[in-house]
């Protein structure tokens, strides 16, 4: 009865990008990737789980750092190969580099400049 997962358009690694953004502000907190299983998991459980690239396996959002992002919303843009995840962002920190979003750095004309603080030390938050 997962019909509504066919309508995605899987890449050819069967992954689709999802954008994950936070409820009420509508500011962008990060971009990641969804194989069905992590789809289907994140509509059942209400809560992010995405498909790790690097680790090739599933990851729950915040499961280490406590930073979870609790679903609100699942929308598929017009052609079917974009997720857009409505969220509430638990802990204030949506980046592993400890910032509020992924999108902290800013093209100037000496290059990409950071400008967000870092909210939470990744360190304390993984505990390295």
């Amino acid at each position: 009865m997962n019909d509504w997962l066919d309508e995605v358009k899987w890449n050819e690694a069967g992954l689709v990008p999802v954008i994950a953004q936070e409820e009420g502000s509508g500011r962008v907190l990060m971009l990641a990737w969804m194989n069905r299983e992590a789809l289907r998991l994140t509509a059942k459980e209400k809560v992010a789980v995405y498909w790790s690239r690097s680790r090739r396996k599933l990851w729950r959002k915040g499961e280490t750092s406590g930073n979870r992002q609790r679903v609100r919303e699942i929308r598929l843009d017009c052609d079917g190969d974009t997720v857009l995840l409505t969220v509430r962002q638990e802990g204030g920190v949506a980046c592993h580099t400890g910032r509020h979003h992924c999108f902290y750095r800013r093209l100037g004309a000496s290059g990409w400049q950071s400008v967000e603080p870092v909210i939470k030390d990744p360190e304390v938050m993984y505990g390295r």
